[in-house]
């Protein structure tokens, strides 16, 4: 038998700490000292660290346990009397390949097993979070499993360094100077990933360049590789599809061609030559102007299934995006993707997930839950979540993705009956599916704190935690993530979860209440421009969703308009067909209403708008109020930078709601409802105003 690996052997293995500004770069990692009893009973509880594995995982999650306990305050003591916190690899049919169990014993001992090294890397992270938070140790028995197979972060960075819709800086992936210098961030990076169970990140942008392609770039994407495996984290490629001809020299990349199958079969075997765990190819296609199949009147099914069959001997897969609307296709937006997709259920390769965006437009504030969800039973489906915050103040205002993430999850599809939820789309339990997954486009970039604020770090954070338990309340995520950030003292905790949970819901409000939708500005999506009608795609136009005129305003998608609610199950169809059984919250998304349409609540459309935006501005003020509270509680970095980008989103908030009232009142020749302010300006002013340098790379 081998020996035990103790925590004490690996002190010199470990990164140093270094003091500095509390700028957010340790994210939820940080971990503050706990008080002193739980700090006492932690001690007693981990005097002595153990391993019986020895591969560079176990190695890592020994480490990560002994760091996590020095954090916390309860650094175990060299020959001291307590427990011991062993890390063994067992066969437990209670869980799977990267799942963990964590149980404590009547006489002090702690085990933390898992049937592969990941899981006990998992494990640890998973104790640690209980550590931090206050949950009680000592009676532990627990095994835990991720729900989704594939846990990936999209990064839409580009070789150049510049991030499509970032706003934290330029891309953590040094190109140029890879493959030879491999930044710490990686490791960094990495070890954040591991801490939330991701474990896939497709480094490039969907938007591909064949350059990736090429055998300088895979040597670099090697050397990336190479610093995440330990951490459990595959690499993917976003593939351009006319790579064959831009790189290899053919004159087609029909998916039926001989040669262009040859060609990508060839270009794989080179890939996993270098990279033997590579993931597989994201691929975005016949979308926005990017190439296809359809170029050449091939199905989306048999280009995936093309890529499928050169990555599949490997074992990779292909993770082919749904988001496709075309210039010259006169439909309604939300429903061309279903239109696409769905009638090629059950014609994918096994090999093949289609990722589908979690509503049927563009990662919206609001948006009723994609209808391929529940419309495709015989085909991997991936749900695709953004946590960057292209339409959702991107990086300054405070809006918890939590909630949005959990109430796409818990819709219920009725594709089965009740209870058909989106979660069980995703995890395969409803269909029976074994290869599932979620997505993410990364809001990460090289600013210090990672995502361009404080608190956008919780969306990253929320995303991981519903990546591997889809069920999660986003309340509970809230507060593991708020103690962890910020240390467990209940008024921090309590205060931060309270600032988060509505914050969303406020700038629903703010920016498009009852179900309005991608009213931003052009371009940059950045503050309101509901007045653009100018542009050549009639769907790049925000009047094209709202349709407001003197008479009402609203997308009619029933059928007596577009009739995208036929793309749903007939009992969420029937309910939709009627404004009465619509959720209010969506009400516009799916029908055009009169102005002095009644709400629910007995008022008129016209005055409920108002009040939305209204309460919206309010819940920004509060915010702000909850958060100076804090003040004694947060050290200065960290409060300061919240305190100004609170102050810039109540100005904003402001801005959101004036401008849309006054060009919907422009439209409509309405009075304000009583109680309610006039806008600061007149509609001109606000049409006025310009961002030519907004953030984003648009």
């Amino acid at each position: 038998m081998r020996p035990l690996l103790t925590a004490l052997a690996l002190l010199a293995l470990m990164p140093q700490t270094v003091a500095h500004a509390e700028d957010g770069h340790e994210l939820w990692l940080r971990a503050s000292p706990l008080p002193a009893p739980q700090r006492s009973a932690l001690r007693h509880q981990a005097t002595r660290l153990q391993t019986t594995a020895h591969g560079p995982t176990a190695r890592l999650a020994l480490a990560e346990l002994q760091r996590g306990l020095a954090r916390l305050g309860a650094t175990p003591a060299r020959g001291g009397k307590g427990g011991t916190i062993t890390l063994e690899l067992v066969q437990d049919s209670r869980i799977n390949d990267e799942g963990f169990h964590i149980t404590a014993r009547p006489d002090g001992q702690t085990v933390i097993a898992a049937r592969r090294e990941i899981g006990l890397l998992y494990g640890v992270f998973h104790y640690l979070r209980l550590a931090a938070t206050g949950a009680p140790l000592a009676t532990l028995d627990l095994a835990s499993s991720p729900r989704v197979q594939l846990r990936v972060l999209n990064h839409w960075d580009n070789l150049d360094g510049v991030v499509e819709r970032g706003y934290s800086g330029r891309s953590i992936w040094d190109w140029w100077r890879l493959p030879d210098w491999r930044d710490t961030l990686y490791t960094e990076y990495a070890r954040a990933n591991a801490s939330l169970g991701i474990n896939g990140v497709v480094v490039n942008n969907v938007n591909a360049k064949s350059t990736s392609l090429t055998a300088p770039y895979i040597a670099k994407l090697a050397a990336i590789a190479g610093e995440l495996r330990p951490w459990g984290i595959r690499v993917y490629l976003s593939a351009r599809w006319t790579a064959p001809m831009e790189i290899g020299g053919l004159k087609s990349a029909d998916p039926l061609d001989p040669a262009v199958a040859a060609w990508w079969r060839a270009k794989s075997d080179e890939i996993y030559a270098a990279i033997p765990d590579f993931g597989g190819f994201l691929v975005k296609a016949n979308s926005e102007g990017q190439p296809g199949p359809q170029d050449y009147r091939r199905s989306h099914a048999e280009g995936a299934n093309m890529l499928a069959a050169a990555v599949k001997p490997h074992g990779g897969v292909v993770m082919w995006r749904a988001f496709v609307y075309a210039h010259d296709n006169p439909d309604d937006r939300a429903k061309q993707a279903y239109n696409d997709f769905q009638p090629l259920d059950g014609q994918f390769a096994d090999n093949v997930l289609v990722q589908v965006k979690n509503g049927a437009i563009d990662f919206q504030p609001r948006e009723p839950f994609h209808p391929l969800f529940g419309a495709m039973p015989k085909t991997n489906l991936m749900m695709e979540f953004q946590i960057t915050k292209e339409y959702v103040g991107q990086s300054t205002h405070l809006t918890y993705l939590g909630t949005l993430f959990s109430e796409t999850l818990q819709a219920d599809t009725q594709a089965k009956g009740t209870g058909s939820t989106v979660a069980k789309v995703v995890d395969g339990t409803l269909d029976g599916h074994r290869l599932t997954g979620m997505a993410g486009v990364a809001n990460i970039g090289a600013d210090r704190d990672w995502s361009g604020s404080i608190f956008n770090q919780a969306d990253w954070y929320a995303f991981g935690r519903l990546a591997w338990d889809p069920e999660l309340s986003p309340e509970t995520i809230a507060r593991e993530w708020a103690a962890q950030t910020f240390g467990p003292a209940p008024k921090v905790v309590n205060t931060v979860t309270t600032i988060m949970m509505p914050s969303r819901e406020a700038a629903v409000d703010y920016m498009t209440p009852l179900g309005l939708a991608h009213v931003m500005g052009t371009g940059h999506h950045y503050g309101p421009a509901p007045w653009v009608s100018h542009l050549a795609r009639p769907e790049w136009n925000p009047v094209y969703y709202h349709k407001a005129d003197a008479q009402g305003i609203g997308f009619d998608r029933s059928a007596k308009g577009s009739n995208a609610i036929s793309q749903y199950a007939p009992p969420i169809a029937q309910k939709l067909s009627d404004p009465a059984t619509t959720d209010e919250r969506q009400l516009l998304w799916f029908h055009h209403l009169p102005w002095d349409y009644r709400l629910k609540n007995g008022e008129a459309l016209w005055s409920g708008m108002v009040h939305h935006y209204d309460a919206g501005v309010a819940q920004v003020a509060r915010m702000q109020v909850q958060w100076d509270s804090l003040q004694p509680y947060i050290d200065k970095e960290r409060f300061a930078k919240t305190q100004a980008f609170l102050a810039i989103q109540r100005r904003e908030a402001q801005w959101w709601r004036d401008a849309s009232i006054a060009y919907f009142q422009s439209v409509n020749h309405l009075d304000l409802p009583s109680g309610s302010a006039k806008p600061a300006h007149d509609l001109d002013w606000y049409k006025e105003q310009n961002l030519p340098y907004a953030p984003g790379n648009p």
